[in-house]
Order: C-alpha cells, then sequence, then structure tokens
C-alpha cells in the first residue's frame, strides 16, 4: 500500500486559510490600537470645566470627543465622527454640534439629530467630572 502525501488542492487550502487568519489577525490589531490609544488615555484631563463654554461645547480631535456643557455644571461627551459619512465633526456653536462635510446637525444635550442627512446620533462618551476637571473615563 502506497501513502500519498498532501495533495496539491489540500496544500493550498491550508495555505489560503493560514493566509486569512494572520490577515485577520493583524486588521483586528489596527482597528484595536486606535482604541488602545483611547483607552491608554483613560484618566486623562481633557479641560478644565471653565473651558467649556454654557450652551457650547469643544472639540478634542486627537481623543476623537466633543465636549458640551448644556447647562451650567452639566457636561456631556460624545464622538466627534459625524454619523452620516464618517466625517470629523467642525464646531460647536448655536447649541449643536455641526459637522460642515454635508451639514448634518446634532443636540450638544444628548447627541440626537438637529439637522440632517445624518440620520443616528452622535454616540456618547464617559467622562468623569472631579472638581474643576474633565477626565476620560
Amino acid at each position: 500500500m502506497t501513502m500519498q502525501g498532501p495533495t496539491r488542492r489540500s496544500v493550498l487550502l491550508a495555505t489560503g486559510a493560514a493566509a486569512f487568519t494572520v490577515g485577520c489577525g493583524e486588521y483586528g490589531n489596527e482597528g484595536d490600537s486606535g482604541s488602545d490609544t483611547v483607552e491608554a488615555s483613560a484618566g486623562q484631563e481633557l479641560a478644565k470645566t471653565s473651558d467649556i463654554p454654557v450652551g457650547g461645547g469643544k472639540i478634542f480631535k486627537d481623543e476623537k470627543i466633543v465636549v458640551t456643557q448644556p447647562k451650567e455644571g452639566e457636561f456631556k461627551a460624545f464622538t466627534n465622527i459625524c454619523t452620516h459619512q464618517q466625517c470629523p465633526v467642525a464646531s460647536v456653536e448655536g447649541g449643536t454640534i455641526n459637522c460642515t462635510c454635508h451639514g448634518s446637525k446634532f443636540s450638544i444635550t444628548d447627541g440626537s439629530v438637529e439637522n440632517p442627512p445624518a440620520t443616528q446620533p452622535l454616540a456618547e462618551k464617559k467622562i468623569a467630572v472631579q472638581g474643576d476637571s474633565i477626565r476620560l473615563a
């Protein structure tokens, strides 16, 4: 009885599966690196409470966060990426967080859509206010 080695087909399938798995692993690592940056920054001070205007807010591009103060002493935080086509928002004024790519506007109170074309609200982010310091949570 003759033992046959692996067929060309089985070698190609195994090689392809291994390459696919490695590719997925590396892609996953790249995607995670952005979130690791934010997680590594937990506890980092973003601003002083006096830096965030009442009825307005401030964009923190590096942290990808918008911090707002809808009412005196009430602070909220949202992602700075517009839900319409993933453009970074450009300003906070007139009670809204504004994306100038296509005109979407979001509420500084809850991130809800105030003006389309976006149809989904901005995701809320966690912050902690300790004394006069606003930090990533």
